[in-house]
């Protein structure tokens, strides 16, 4: 278990708060329609709405935090973003009427949707090298695993208590998130920038956007990232529509893609940083994998074999593959976009890449479910398609991207560089 072990001041408290931030998560995920509706009363299409647009405004957020972590700081905003979501989350057995559920939805999506970029602004602040990359897979592997404590833990409350255990829950989550906050407060201050005088000028996001290499980075995750939201908005519509896999079965491919990630997540990627040389070498084949997972769910609901066993495998088999690529994807890709940010910018330039995994989660649902009303296939064609797009994007992107963000290997700074020589 030597990948446990902390090898930079910190991060243990840092990693303890994202594992308790994933339980906290997991206890309301699973269940979020029916805690608002239990907890507020509301009417469930008002919830619904109310849902939507709060979850646009959060998405629309996301570019002023960037400018905020790179303002204040991103253990600043970390600490106060953690605070935002368990206090939001606290209220909620308050928001009796629509006004008040409106605003304390619209803060908790803001917190949640604007959380990632200042997380990984974090981590990118107080670890180096493939320290990066073992940290993005360790909290992806964390965020399975909470999610399952979670669900368990909520489902015995709500078991135990009844309707007053949706409230009860909603109190634990937001106790949750003021405990990680807390633990993020332990976590030391970020190595001193250069004073104002030393640094370049910068033109805030007018300089993401002509960065190039970067934005091609941005375009490459949308593409893959549609993949990932086919796991939760399309295979069930997909499983239980098109292939008449029992409602109670499908379960199983989502335990199987959970149980995978949280078990194995961090020792795959690490076998990725040995077989490849690059990231956007890793990255294109975890996208490559999405490619090979979606066209064979394709030509499963092609052949369509009688019998709910066969079915059922083929369908595990898809989603196997499909979490080998996720495991082996995620952790470069996300530790690219941390080394192609420059540390002035980092906050704009990881809200930027945040944006793409937003669009696609609000894309998928509308894309897939209007495919599906013409053929069952249709979207596992158009989401391989996007994957092995994003897959050859990457592979381009390995000649133009910062060399620390491509290459596993030290790359020497400038002055190190002229020192040597």
């Amino acid at each position: 278990m030597s990948f446990l072990r902390p090898r930079f001041p910190g991060e243990r408290a840092l990693v303890s708060g994202i594992a308790v931030d994933a339980v906290g998560s997991g206890m309301y995920v699973p269940f979020s329609l029916v805690f608002f509706l239990h907890v507020t009363g509301l009417p469930l299409p008002l919830i619904g709405l109310v849902l939507t647009v709060t979850g646009l405004a959060g998405i629309a957020a996301v570019p002023l935090v960037g400018i905020a972590v790179d303002r204040f700081g991103a253990r600043r905003m970390q600490i106060a973003l953690y605070v935002m979501r368990g206090l939001s989350f606290a209220c909620f057995p308050l928001a009796d009427s629509l006004p008040a559920f409106a605003l304390v939805a619209l803060l908790t999506s803001v917190g949640t949707r604007a959380f990632r970029p200042a997380q990984d602004a974090r981590i990118a602040e107080l670890a180096e090298g493939t320290d990066r990359d073992r940290l993005q897979a360790l909290s992806r592997s964390l965020a399975n695993a909470g999610l399952g404590a979670g669900t368990l833990i909520a489902s015995v409350v709500i078991a135990t208590a009844g309707d007053f255990g949706y409230t009860v829950t909603a109190w634990l989550n937001g106790a949750s998130f003021l405990a990680a906050g807390l633990l993020a407060s332990r976590t030391p201050a970020a190595p001193p920038r250069a004073p104002a005088a030393q640094r370049s000028p910068g033109g805030g996001y007018r300089d993401v956007v002509r960065d190039r290499p970067f934005l091609g980075l941005v375009c490459a995750n949308l593409m893959v990232a549609l993949g990932f939201s086919a796991l939760t908005s399309l295979l069930p519509l997909y499983a239980t529509g098109w292939l008449d896999v029992p409602e109670g079965l499908v379960g199983s491919a989502f335990l199987l893609n959970t149980v995978l990630c949280a078990t194995l997540g961090v020792p795959v990627a690490a076998l990725a940083r040995r077989r490849f040389t690059t990231r956007t070498g890793a990255a294109a084949a975890g996208a490559g994998l999405f490619a090979l997972a979606f066209l064979a769910q394709a030509a499963l609901g092609t052949v369509r074999p009688h019998g709910v066993p066969l079915l059922l495998a083929g369908l595990l088999g898809a989603v196997l593959i499909m979490t080998v690529g996720e495991m082996v994807y995620s952790p470069s890709s996300g530790a690219m976009s941390q080394f192609s940010a420059p540390q002035r910018l980092r906050g704009r330039y990881l809200a930027t890449y945040q944006l793409s995994w937003s669009l696609a989660y609000a894309l998928g649902p509308t894309v897939f479910t209007t495919l599906l009303t013409v053929d069952g296939r249709l979207p596992w064609l158009l989401v391989s398609a996007t994957a092995a797009l994003g897959a050859l994007l990457l592979l381009r992107l390995g000649r133009h991207l910062p060399a620390e963000a491509v290459s596993f290997a030290p790359v020497p700074k400038p002055e190190q560089a002229t020192t040597t020589a």
